[in-house]
């Protein structure tokens, strides 16, 4: 059975305190058609007609498989910034924080069909309480840009985990992810749901919510877009591989289709954990 889902409806969507309550209880909200098929058409040739596949670098999985990835620190002005900036995106993120909120980054996750990798139980603020965010206000919205089932990975999540706290990240079977035996122990008393999802259905979770996804052993690959957000009053206290506060020009919905650019990709910064030698950089090979 599919999960509770909210419906997008253009020119009729608002944040509804139904939506801020699950948020809080549950530590996430499905929002399905939160893309159309349209938007979502448009966001792929915007994915692949360009350079963007250049910058995919592989994430190992820690048994034999890997998950490829692309990720980037602005949005930008192309097709995809316009989703990040977007009010159903960025804006909703800053109603179910409670705040202004600005980009930390974005990726395209992609587990190719037979061969996609594992990610194992971890919290996004496992790893971002280490680059020097004091508070978990965070959050980030999946976006399903392929078809999210069981049979394709989709992502698992333990309801109701965020309020545990951040669980200490240490090295699990090759990967960087959260403390089994405390997951373990949440496991028996928190339900575990499969996050299925339709093309353009959208996942927005907190940031300690506890979430893993199995390999890709079916037939159809998995795209999806993530998009992750931090509270303006949470700047980063230490420099790092992702931004500290920037203010972010949020758009109407309506550019997302408005918008033809697709190959300039110019100001976005695209990790490349090979060539990026930063000081001080964490590499991220583990995020999601």
């Amino acid at each position: 059975m599919s999960l509770k889902g909210y419906r997008y409806m253009e020119n009729d969507f608002q944040v509804t305190s139904d939506m801020k309550k699950d948020f809080e209880d549950n530590g996430y909200i499905i929002i399905r058609d939160l893309l159309s098929n349209d938007e979502v058409k448009h966001v792929e040739h915007a994915l692949t007609v360009g350079k963007f596949q250049e910058h995919t670098y592989a994430v190992p999985d820690g048994a034999g498989q890997e998950t490829h990835m692309i990720m980037w620190n602005h949005p930008g002005e192309d097709v995809t910034g316009m989703v990040a900036r977007s009010e159903k995106v960025a804006g909703t993120c800053e109603q179910l924080l409670g705040g202004e909120v600005y980009h930390y980054h974005t990726k395209l996750m992609k587990k190719p069909p037979k061969i996609g990798g594992r990610h194992i139980w971890h919290q996004d603020y496992g790893y971002w309480y280490n680059y020097g965010c004091l508070f978990p206000n965070m959050m980030t919205v999946f976006i399903a840009v392929d078809k999210c089932t069981r049979s394709n990975s989709c992502l698992q999540i333990l309801k109701g985990s965020h309020k545990c706290g951040r669980i200490e990240h240490v090295k699990v079977a090759g990967q960087v992810g959260a403390d089994m035996e405390r997951v373990n122990e949440l496991a028996k008393s928190l339900p575990l749901e499969y996050v299925e999802l339709e093309k353009g259905d959208a996942l927005f979770f907190h940031s300690n919510l506890l979430h893993c996804s199995s390999a890709n052993t079916g037939t159809d690959r998995r795209w999806a877009l993530l998009c992750a957000y931090n509270r303006a009053d949470n700047n980063p206290t230490i420099q790092h591989h992702h931004p500290q506060y920037v203010p972010l020009k949020k758009v109407a919905d309506s550019a997302i289709l408005a918008c033809h650019n697709f190959t300039a990709l110019e100001g976005k910064h695209f990790i490349d954990p090979i060539s990026d030698k930063r000081p001080g950089r964490v590499l991220p090979l583990h995020e999601q």
